[in-house]
């Protein structure tokens, strides 16, 4: 297992990176209140505008109201795509009156981590 630990102001961001065989487990949790926003499943497959290119196919099961789900599907995503790996997300980070602002540091600091993890996978 891997683990990620990133924040700026408020936004405090755990990653956890579980190998499952060739695959990859991610929990991304964090910020005031622990639980579980969003669940995605990405799978690596041939990009449609060009097939030397690998994309990936991702699905998202969200609950109502949670913003987790564009870190979980980006996340999932990036990941699948780029280490033509079978990837799934948990995400769950919530922050009391979150801004603007802070939302896009949340996914600068995803953005990040995610090339640390490509770096070690």
């Amino acid at each position: 297992m891997t683990e990620i630990n990133t924040e700026k102001g408020r936004m405090k961001i755990n990653i956890k990176v579980i190998p499952l065989g060739d695959d990859l487990c991610v929990i991304i949790s964090g910020g005031t209140r622990p639980h579980i926003g969003c669940v995605t499943s990405s799978v690596p497959r041939p990009s449609l505008s060009d097939p030397e290119q690998i994309s990936a196919t991702t699905s998202v099961l969200n609950l109502v109201g949670h913003k987790d789900d564009d870190a979980a599907r980006y996340v999932s995503h990036a990941l699948s795509a780029c280490l033509n790996k079978n990837v799934s997300v948990v995400c769950g980070v919530h922050v009391d009156n979150i801004t603007s602002e802070e939302i896009e540091d949340v996914q600068n600091l995803l953005k990040d981590a995610v090339f640390k993890i490509i770096k070690l996978f």
